[in-house]
């Protein structure tokens, strides 16, 4: 889990749709929460994995924005969207593992010819049966 530092996060509690009724109208519970990526300290690799990852909820200016709203108060909201956060940070600090390539043995190469050839032969002789004349 990271450990994300309260300086970076704002948060701002807005009127949004979702479950409560009519109390959606008086009360604001919806959190947003804005989180100054670079105050992070995330590594380079790790900033463009977050960056990949938030897509469209990450600003020009380095800002991630996280709307939460499924819950009718704004204490599940918040724990909510910090729990968004935390997810999308721990998911951009995984390194992906390097791919080998690799490549099949000549054995292999030539047991996929033979099939082949085999297939085309049952195949081949499927055709049209001409007449004895």
């Amino acid at each position: 889990m990271a450990d994300i530092p309260e300086h970076a996060i704002s948060e701002k509690f807005l009127a949004g749709s979702g479950p409560g009724g009519q109390n959606v109208n008086k009360v604001a519970t919806a959190c947003q929460l804005r989180v100054d990526v670079f105050a992070l300290g995330l590594a380079p690799d790790a900033y463009r994995r977050l960056k990949t990852l938030a897509g469209s909820r990450m600003t020009a200016a380095g800002e991630l924005i996280i709307l939460a709203r499924s819950f009718r108060t704004q204490e599940a909201n918040r724990a909510d969207a910090r729990a968004r956060l935390n997810e999308l940070v721990d998911a951009a600090l995984v390194r992906p593992e390097k791919r080998i390539k690799t490549r099949p043995s000549k054995a292999a190469k030539a047991k996929r010819v033979d099939s082949k050839k085999a297939r085309s032969s049952i195949k081949a002789g499927r055709g049209r049966v001409k007449p004895d004349q």
